[in-house]
């Protein structure tokens, strides 16, 4: 483990080049979690990296946010010091907070008002939102406190959680080094071994106290990155392992689609995604190592159209993420109400990607327009 004394941040730190690499990858992660919550398309069944691993793109996202925030955190603190770092943090929290109760209520409405107007009864109920219908204060007070998590907003409020805890963890790593992981390791490892699991109103489909360790982890390696110059060195025998971990899960992807592979209650037990099973765990770093170490931070083919277009995503990702919510669940609607429609798949999919490629280079326009002004 490194020593504390030699992992202390310096007193001037430089902001480190943007990493391309970066926002391209967020920028898919973003497109991926579309393609996922779009129940029914094509895209989403054999397009997306989940469709043929052990790990989706929630891992990814949740890794990056804490590998990005960290930097950030680590920066601000080596200039400013770390009571401002962590009430910057603390105000990144707050808003993302004013984000999740604008999206709950958003997506709320658009629920309960399909349930009405559409011929999909039930769906408040299927969606597990029927408690917004039937007492909207105390949905309103769960929703704000994290206890009431209903289907599709149930990752923010992880974000929200680890981002609290952001500037404890970062002050322990400067002061125990890599001691301060252990005690979100505990949290993910008494999820596995049925010793707790988080006290909301519903069964989740991300476990916070799971799901943590993965924005701890990136956190940890955003430090270092920030630190060190690289989150972690290349090692033959690591990429060795994190392409055999990679393989596994397709073999298991691939054996399922032929009613073969692990059983469902082992594979659930490895691999589950609501408690982040050690296999989907394990899978999700493996991805992320084989991208930190074998894709440069930058390359000619992104600046290419598309890369550039994933990258624009990627910088906005926050706000892509929610407006795909909507997305995804307006194209699973259709596709429900239109079972023999065979050509709305690859319409509203395409449509999908590219209003969320749209808005993205749209605010990209506008977060530009100030510097070209000048």
């Amino acid at each position: 483990m490194p020593s504390p004394a030699r992992d202390a941040p310096p007193r001037h730190l430089a902001r480190p080049p943007r990493d391309l690499r970066l926002d391209i990858a967020r920028g898919w992660l973003q497109v991926s979690i579309f393609g996922a919550h779009a129940v029914g398309t094509a895209f989403g069944a054999w397009g997306i990296h989940a469709a043929w691993g052990l790990s989706d793109s929630s891992e990814q996202f949740l890794f990056l946010s804490g590998f990005v925030l960290a930097s950030v955190f680590t920066l601000k603190a080596a200039r400013d010091g770390a009571g401002a770092a962590a009430r910057d943090t603390w105000a990144r929290t707050g808003r993302l907070w004013v984000k999740h109760m604008a999206l709950f209520l958003l997506f709320g409405a658009m629920i309960l008002w399909a349930e009405r107007a559409l011929p999909l009864p039930g769906e408040a109920e299927r969606l597990a939102w029927g408690l917004l219908a039937a007492q909207p204060f105390t949905a309103l007070w769960g929703a704000a406190t994290l206890l009431y998590l209903p289907n599709y907003i149930d990752i923010l409020p992880v974000f929200i959680m680890a981002m609290l805890a952001l500037p404890g963890f970062l002050w322990l790593a400067r002061r125990i080094g890599a001691w301060a992981l252990l005690p979100s390791a505990v949290l993910w490892a008494g999820v596995q071994a049925g010793a707790w699991q988080y006290w909301s109103w519903l069964p989740v489909g991300l476990d916070p106290l799971a799901w943590q360790v993965v924005f701890v982890l990136g956190a940890w390696f955003g430090r270092r990155a920030l630190l060190h110059g690289t989150a972690v060195p290349r090692r033959g025998w690591a990429v060795a392992a994190a392409v055999a971990l990679v393989v596994l899960g397709l073999a298991q992807r691939v054996a399922e689609r032929f009613g073969t592979g692990l059983d469902v209650e082992t594979a659930w037990t490895l691999a589950g995604k609501t408690h982040l099973g050690p296999l989907a765990l394990l899978h999700g770093l493996a991805i992320a190592y084989l991208v930190a170490v074998l894709v440069p931070r930058e390359a000619p083919w992104m600046h290419r159209a598309i890369p550039q277009a994933l990258a624009a995503v990627g910088r906005h990702s926050l706000d892509v993420f929610c407006i795909g919510l909507f997305l995804s669940w307006s194209v699973t609607a259709a596709l429900r109400l239109n079972p023999g429609a065979w050509w709305l798949d690859p319409l509203l999919t395409l449509a999908g990607i590219g209003a969320l490629v749209g808005f993205a280079l749209l605010r990209e326009r506008r977060r530009l327009s100030p510097a070209v002004a000048r």
